[in-house]
């Protein structure tokens, strides 16, 4: 009799108590643990966003020297995130039209250049959007000179210096709250063309720090 009273009080579900126990301190788990998640996620996809738009220089720079062409890519703001879009164009000069801001026959999403040699199979301007970056409020970018937005490479991959309003650096600062987990950053584009990378917290003369 006490062995079976023993297997069906073990085998009881339970109490109401106890339920009420593992209920809260799952609900005190989940208040703790999804605002803590949530901000590891932002961190990680904020330090991630510096290569975005070092792809987007590095595919100019590529364009223009496999296409011996004239290339540019344009910043321009996202109205969902606040952070920058970019566009990769490429121009073929003609004796007519040479490639600038204001003149050239530069392709689109659309179509290829006019002056592309392979005619409308030549290639298409690349976009890309900043929608999957983290907002504004977590990590502000800011250009060198302040409002500059293009750069312009010749078919040799150098940076064109007169040609639009050339950005110098893109910066990559994060918002207070985020400052402890996600480095500032800054996007240097040389006039060789490469884009480098840098911190614009630490000095100069630091090897990690960014040009004077």
């Amino acid at each position: 009799m006490f062995q079976l009273s023993a297997v069906s009080a073990s085998q009881h579900g339970l109490t109401m108590i106890e339920l009420l126990v593992t209920v809260s301190i799952i609900g005190i788990m989940l208040a703790v643990g999804i605002p803590n998640a949530s901000h590891w996620l932002l961190a990680n996809r904020a330090r991630a966003a510096s290569e975005f738009y070092a792809d987007g220089f590095s595919l100019a720079r590529r364009q223009a020297i496999a296409h011996n062409s004239h290339s540019r890519i344009s910043l321009t703001p996202n109205v969902t995130t606040g952070q920058m879009d970019w566009q990769v164009d490429i121009c073929f000069p003609t004796p007519d039209a040479r490639c600038t801001d204001a003149e050239g026959a530069w392709s689109t999403t659309a179509a290829a250049s006019a002056a592309d040699p392979q005619g409308q199979n030549g290639w298409k301007s690349v976009f890309r959007a900043a929608s999957a970056l983290p907002p504004h409020e977590v990590l502000v970018p800011s250009t060198r000179p302040d409002g500059a937005s293009q750069v312009y490479y010749t078919a040799l991959g150098w940076v064109d210096p007169v040609v639009g309003n050339r950005l110098s650096s893109l910066r990559l600062t994060p918002a207070s709250a985020y400052a402890a987990d996600v480095p500032p950053v800054a996007l240097v584009v040389t006039l060789a063309g490469m884009p480098t990378k840098c911190n614009p917290s630490v000095a100069s003369t630091d090897s990690r720090g960014c040009p004077p």
